[in-house]
């Protein structure tokens, strides 16, 4: 399985990123955000987080306007995958390919702190190696987390189960608890926590690696 994660000038869990998909099996590339195709026969792109371009306009809302960003979408359209973590998950609301805006927290603060998720009934290859109900700690760390979709797009993704994740105990007044969501097809997954920070034994846990480990597998199969 071959893997792109895209860098954009304030990107800072690029490498982490890397690691824990060639530690799940991936060859991985590294783009930069000015390139304008993507390495060829990539199956997954991966959106890292970090502050591309300073957290300027509105976060992520400059990197979707990247000439790479064309191929990333392109590249959905044509059925392939896609994950956004945190700024990554920014990007991705932006440039149209996941519902939804990520807001300033609630409390209008920074947060960084490992925080419970629960693994929702979605039916997508990045939750191959969890159970429906099953909670989880990985990290999250973020200013403008505050996932919010309207009445009926929260109607609609809850009652096609594109809902992935859940936080336990919301930090940051993301609608109906939202810590991440998936695409209609299944194949984008952006979420605000960071499981490659939970994805070794010296991270502190591994509640992370499961997500990699499960979208290789499954991708494997496909």
């Amino acid at each position: 399985m071959k893997a792109a994660v895209i860098v954009f000038p304030g990107s800072n869990c690029d490498r982490d990123l890397q690691v824990a998909l060639e530690r799940a099996g991936a060859d991985v590339e590294m783009v930069w955000h000015k390139d304008t195709e993507l390495p060829s026969g990539v199956d997954l792109v991966a959106v890292p987080g970090g502050f591309s371009f300073g957290d300027y306009l509105r976060c992520g809302a400059i990197a979707a306007n990247s000439p790479i960003c064309r191929s990333l979408v392109a590249h959905v359209e044509r059925g392939g995958y896609a994950l956004g973590i945190c700024n990554g998950f920014q990007v991705l609301t932006e440039t149209g390919l996941l519902p939804g805006a990520l807001r300033r927290n609630a409390n209008l603060k920074y947060i960084c702190k490992p925080v419970a998720l629960r693994v929702e009934a979605c039916e997508t290859d990045y939750l191959t190696d969890y159970t429906a109900g099953q909670e989880v700690t990985v990290p999250i760390a973020h200013h403008d987390g505050n996932y919010y979709v309207d009445d009926a797009k929260l109607a609609q993704l809850q009652g096609e189960g594109r809902i992935a994740f859940t936080y336990v105990d919301n930090p940051n007044g993301s609608v109906a608890d939202i810590a991440g969501v998936v695409s209609k097809n299944r194949r984008v997954l952006g979420m605000m926590p960071h499981p490659e920070r939970m994805a070794e034994p010296s991270h502190g846990g591994t509640d992370g690696k499961a997500m990699f480990d499960g979208l290789m597998s499954a991708m494997a199969l496909a």
